[in-house]
């Protein structure tokens, strides 16, 4: 797929709910979706989870987030950059509302899923947090919704902050076949933001097999890139920016694993 069609500029999908939403129809494929939600002082959004699981997770601010009879006050941060957050998970099949006094912004990361779990907060001290690599390498991991941090049925979502002038998403590496035990099928989204005025950074996807997804796309706040084959990375901080993305994922498999394959020419030395 071209990089037109993979690379989603800030604004380009937003309505009258969400300043960013992109469902899997409208990526193209099974499983995996994002939404972001803003809110003013006192605001609400009320939406339908229909046949997905979702995380709602403070980007900036904080909210209530209410299910029927389960309440979830969320404190949240500053922003992405300050520190990580606490979260709320909700099921598939139930109505939910986000209620902020303060005013925010909130993603939305879903997935269709089959099972139906019970809704669940999840604290920020929780989070498991890892860093990873070395040098210019060297990014931040925030694991709250990764396979073996937080039970969901298909999704997995985690944080990154990648300190300006780094690396991260490297070696490239890709989850796009289904091989028991060495790689699991996983649709991707990387939404992003970049810390200070005027940031930005690079995604690359290149193609793991002809004709596949190819992209190398300079991304700011609120752009996002598709993945939904290939090889992805480096992702690419300018100096003096740092750099944030939110990695949402599901797909296929009937167990959900992160298992991922690195490029054979860009491994030795790195992890």
């Amino acid at each position: 797929m071209t990089g037109n069609r993979l690379y989603i500029p800030r604004g380009s999908t937003a309505d009258a709910n969400y300043v960013f939403d992109i469902d899997p129809k409208r990526a193209g494929w099974e499983y995996s979706g994002l939404r972001i939600v803003e809110l003013g002082a006192g605001g609400t959004h009320t939406f339908t989870t229909g046949d997905s699981e979702w995380i709602v997770l403070p980007l900036q601010g904080g909210c209530t987030v209410q299910m029927g009879t389960d309440v979830f006050q969320l404190l949240g941060r500053e922003s992405v950059f300050a520190s990580v957050s606490d979260f709320a998970y909700v099921p598939r099949d139930a109505q939910v509302q986000i209620a902020s006094g303060a005013g925010g912004r909130f993603a939305l990361a879903g997935a269709k899923c089959e099972r139906r779990l019970p809704a669940r907060y999840g604290p920020a001290p929780e989070v498991p947090v890892e860093e990873r690599g070395d040098g210019r390498y060297t990014r931040l991991v925030r694991n709250f919704a990764s396979a073996d941090a937080f039970d969901c049925d298909k999704l997995i979502a985690v944080e990154v902050i990648t300190p300006g002038g780094n690396w991260s998403s490297f070696p490239p590496h890709k989850h796009d076949e289904h091989r028991p035990g060495v790689e699991a099928e996983l649709e991707e989204i990387y939404y992003f933001e970049i810390d200070g005025p005027n940031g930005f950074g690079y995604q690359r996807v290149s193609p793991s097999r002809e004709g596949g997804s190819d992209v190398l796309a300079e991304v700011r706040s609120g752009d996002a890139v598709l993945v939904p084959d290939g090889w992805h990375g480096p992702s690419i901080a300018q100096p003096g920016h740092d750099m944030y993305y939110l990695n949402v994922m599901a797909g296929p498999g009937r167990t959900r694993e992160w298992r991922i394959c690195f490029h054979p020419e860009h491994t030795e030395g790195y992890r």
